[in-house]
């Protein structure tokens, strides 16, 4: 499926550039105005659905917090489950727990229940956004804990420039993004 040009303008457009947010020299990219665009909503979650559709996924996880927002429409639409995968502390029964270093320096740790999904499901995991990729590699380690086989690691926003999406790769999982920023 080739995704066109128009709809990858469509959704850069819609999202709002905050520069030096959290810190001096970031320019964060700010989903919640792609949110309030029902039209760059529909194209991204179009956009995924395409990509996934004929694929053997048998279990979407979405990233704490705004994979959250993606994740259960897509899962939705594929007809298949949504697992979160949260923020240390998060969630009420057993966990697994994969600790990992921000792009800031500050060491944190993303967790998933123990019974998320059964060995040898394939995984899709959703964010929004690539930076470093220790969310994402985090989320990878605790789905091969469980025993489920990463599918593909998908966000709308791939800051390649920080060299998250070449680290994920190095690992061995796939990633796709809708956009790149070089």
């Amino acid at each position: 499926m080739t995704i066109l040009q128009q709809d990858l303008d469509l959704i850069r457009n819609s999202i709002r550039v905050i520069p030096d947010w959290p810190e001096k020299g970031v320019s964060f990219r700010d989903i919640t105005t792609l949110l309030q665009d029902p039209l760059a909503f529909h194209k991204v979650i179009e956009i995924l659905l395409n990509r996934y559709k004929n694929k053997q996924i048998d279990v979407v996880a979405g990233l704490d917090a705004r994979g959250f927002i993606f994740g259960p429409v897509l899962a939705y639409e594929l007809g298949v489950g949504f697992v979160p995968i949260r923020k240390k502390g998060k969630l009420p029964f057993n966990t697994y727990a994969e600790s990992y270093t921000l792009e800031y320096g500050d060491v944190t740790t993303v967790e998933i229940h123990t019974d998320a999904f059964n060995p040898g499901e394939n995984v899709l995991i959703i964010d929004d956004l690539i930076a470093t990729g220790g969310t994402m590699l985090a989320s990878c380690k605790l789905i091969n804990r469980l025993g489920g086989k990463v599918h593909e690691c998908a966000v709308v926003n791939d800051l390649i420039y920080l060299g998250g999406s070449e680290a994920i790769r190095n690992e061995g999982f796939s990633v796709f993004s809708i956009l790149e920023y070089k």
